[in-house]
């Protein structure tokens, strides 16, 4: 039996985890992001696929570079974070089969099957972003997690000549809870969208 986790780590990862819309200015080294990846990469994927593809934008240029692509909205506090995850999707996620499920021939599940293969890479890579979310969490960073920008310009500027595609943005450091935190929204309970059948 293995023990649950204490109601500190399950605030911190959740209860009282928000989406932050400002962060303190403090870095996010290149370690914690990798450190991030590392616990974020072994939860479940179908077939061990493993669709993501994140790019952090950390760097100046690279901020510069993604600032014009982001809606109005979103520009000053993205511009603004420590570190923002694009979080993307490799579309040909099946010619990596071969190394990530080994054990069967999985590759020929996907290929030639466009329907099969891009509802799998899309509901996959995004399980991926939630699980970098979870990850950062519970590595004492807060997230920002959000849409709001133009996908075809950012896959223009980050993944030209490449299979990927943008889902979301994560903005990730250390939130500032004195800035633009709204109050948390209501949540269904239990009863009002789940059933035990």
């Amino acid at each position: 039996m293995k023990p649950e986790l204490s109601a500190a780590a399950l605030d911190q990862i959740f209860r009282e985890a928000r989406t932050y819309n400002a962060f303190l200015p403090r870095e996010v080294s290149d370690a914690q992001l990798r450190a991030i990846y590392d616990l974020a990469k072994m939860a479940p994927t179908s077939a061990n696929a493993s669709p993501a593809r994140i790019v952090f934008v950390k760097s100046q240029a690279a901020k510069a570079k993604l600032g014009p692509l982001l809606s109005d909205g979103n520009r000053a506090k993205t511009l603004a974070a420590p570190v923002t995850a694009i979080v993307a999707t490799d579309h040909a996620f099946y010619e990596h089969l071969p190394k990530l499920f080994p054990h069967a021939d999985a590759r020929s599940w996907f290929a030639g099957n466009p329907a099969l293969s891009e509802i799998t890479a899309f509901r996959n890579g995004t399980l991926q972003g939630a699980y970098l979310i979870i990850a950062a969490r519970a590595l004492g960073l807060d997230c920002g997690p959000m849409s709001g920008f133009d996908n075809a310009q950012v896959d223009a500027a980050f993944f030209a000549n490449t299979t990927y595609k943008s889902n979301f943005l994560i903005n990730i450091g250390y939130g500032d809870a004195s800035r633009d935190l709204f109050p948390r929204s209501p949540r269904f309970g239990f009863d009002e969208v789940c059933r035990i059948d």
